[in-house]
């Protein structure tokens, strides 16, 4: 239980919902910082503005998933007002503070390290990637419907990226009947492909393994599918890329080229805002309870 602490949510989207009430449902007193739009008050939170009065008496604060730009501004689908989190107001929370958001830019991490605040980068935790990949590739699937004219099944479908969410894009292709390849370099992810019984291929190898492609999904947070790569691909393949801003795909070349290539990251927020934002509860409330409550520590 978090009866008697104080969380304090920033911004954020339809994920932050659930995480609120999750804090509420466990005693926490919740504050509500860019919320003044909601369509229905939430039960056992009160609305605030941002203020040093506010964040002094935070235990956790809560920022949405991108957390801040590099000047300091939060955003929030809430809220028409613009919200800066400074260093002024960002002084006035407590030491023991804890800090969340889904990743962090470097703004933020100077923010925390500056004045010794714990910072969580949820995205970048392997439970929660493991857990978020469900609904990206439920998402990713049914991106691929929407914008082909032929079935998965039988499909000739590149994966590029074995990581947390290509492993599960690739092994739920490969289940429903379309013929797989993947992109990696490492030799573990190799052997992992060759155990699912899935081709597989070195990225820098990408170019050759393109020509009869009907769908390719990159998960690879880099210009990988550069311009060499998509003079190889035929006219009617559609990209969907899941990496985060600005993609793995030269965009202008694409368009160019009459390519259709499209970038969607946070698919989870998208698809299914309420499984995400009951993941990032689970996540956000077990690290709270270890941390908030750890045997002999004094807040």
């Amino acid at each position: 239980m978090l009866t008697g602490k104080h969380v304090v949510f920033l911004g954020g989207d339809a994920r932050q919902l659930e995480v609120i009430k999750s804090c509420t449902e466990m005693g926490a007193r919740v504050s509500l910082v860019g919320f003044d739009n909601l369509q229905s008050p939430v039960s056992g939170a009160s609305l605030k503005e941002l203020s040093s009065d506010v964040l002094q008496t935070a235990d956790v604060l809560v920022l949405p998933i991108i957390g801040t730009d590099e000047k300091g501004q939060i955003s929030s689908v809430f809220t028409s007002k613009k919200l800066f989190l400074t260093p002024e107001v960002f002084q006035s929370l407590p030491k023991h503070c804890l800090v969340f958001a889904g990743m962090a830019k470097e703004y933020l991490r100077k923010l925390c390290q500056d004045f010794g605040i714990q910072l969580f980068e949820l995205l970048n935790r392997d439970d929660v990637a493991i857990y978020n990949s469900i609904p990206t590739v439920e998402g990713a699937l049914m991106m691929a419907i929407q914008h082909t004219d032929i079935t998965i099944h039988g499909s000739e479908s590149i994966v590029l990226g074995m990581g947390r969410c290509g492993l599960s894009l690739a092994r739920v292709l490969h289940a429903i009947g379309a013929r797989v390849k993947v992109g990696v370099r490492s030799s573990e992810h190799k052997a992992r492909a060759f155990e699912m019984g899935i081709q597989a291929f070195d990225t820098s190898e990408l170019k050759d393994h393109v020509k009869n492609a009907d769908l390719i999904f990159n998960t690879v947070p880099a210009l990988i599918i550069d311009s060499a790569v998509l003079a190889n691909v035929p006219h009617d393949v559609v990209i969907i890329d899941l990496a985060s801003k600005p993609g793995g795909v030269d965009y202008p070349f694409a368009e160019k080229r009459g390519i259709k290539a499209i970038l969607a990251p946070s698919l989870p927020g998208i698809v299914a805002p309420k499984t995400a934002g009951q993941i990032l509860a689970r996540t956000i409330t077990r690290i709270m309870k270890n941390e908030l409550f750890r045997e002999g520590t004094v807040q």
